[in-house]
């Protein structure tokens, strides 16, 4: 009908529109607003956003590259659901980058994200007192973030972020949570952390971190169900 008239716009702004499909979709499924094995149609995404299928298709190849959706010819595109072992390993990366991070920060002084952190372990203590485990899961994701904006090292809130959006953390976080006691017990280790990294004890901020990191993941694997993607017998690791 128009489509010669618009034909000339239509590269850059199928490019925009799969640069809003990516950043959304990722932001819906990284805080579970979209659940775990969720189909996604192509049709119904592109009426939403106003789109044609194609810069929804390249936009779903990018997530599959993030981790975030897994396309299977032929049958659809779902909402990855990662196996007991696929989180082990990247718990096992969490752990990595984490402890390296309070090893950095413990380097660097009294630097602003120090009082950042002791105001946020401030409102994590009220929290936990209140059990407002809602509350206390969006101070644990900003406790770890100030960790690594912390560390003061590019490359290494790089990799942090690409893992952060395979773990779809914010989603994980509540039902590692979920566990009795491990809200106060989580609380406590922040607390053990920071005055580690307080006394420029970077060996031993980096051991608690690591240690805090593997809590978080036995915490999480044990309110998780047993059945997962592609599970194997040694699925858990742990």
């Amino acid at each position: 009908m128009n489509r010669a008239k618009s034909e000339p716009k239509s590269e850059p702004k199928n490019g925009s529109m799969q640069a809003t499909v990516i950043a959304e979709m990722r932001r819906r499924i990284i805080k579970g607003d979209v659940e775990p094995g969720s189909s996604l149609s192509e049709t119904a995404l592109a009426e939403e956003f106003g789109v044609s299928r194609t810069p929804v298709r390249e936009a779903l190849k990018q997530l599959q590259t993030e981790g975030l959706v897994e396309i299977r010819p032929r049958v659809g595109t779902f909402v990855t659901v990662p196996s007991r072992r696929e989180i082990t390993e990247l718990f096992e990366m969490k752990e990595l980058l984490e402890g390296a991070a309070a090893r950095l920060l413990a380097q660097r002084g009294r630097v602003p994200e120090i009082d950042a952190l002791e105001r946020n372990l401030r409102a994590a203590d009220a929290a936990v007192e209140q059990d407002d485990r809602e509350q206390y899961a969006l101070l644990v994701q900003e406790f770890h973030d100030l960790l690594m904006a912390g560390s003061d090292n590019n490359k290494l809130q790089a990799h942090y972020r690409i893992l952060m959006n395979q773990l779809a953390y914010p989603r994980l976080v509540n039902t590692s949570l979920s566990q009795p006691g491990r809200a106060i017990q989580s609380d406590r280790e922040h607390h053990l952390v920071l005055e580690l990294i307080l006394e420029k004890d970077g060996d031993s901020a980096e051991r608690v971190m690591r240690e805090h990191v593997r809590a978080s993941r036995r915490a999480l694997l044990a309110g998780l169900p047993i059945a997962g993607r592609h599970e194997g017998s040694d699925g858990a690791r742990s």
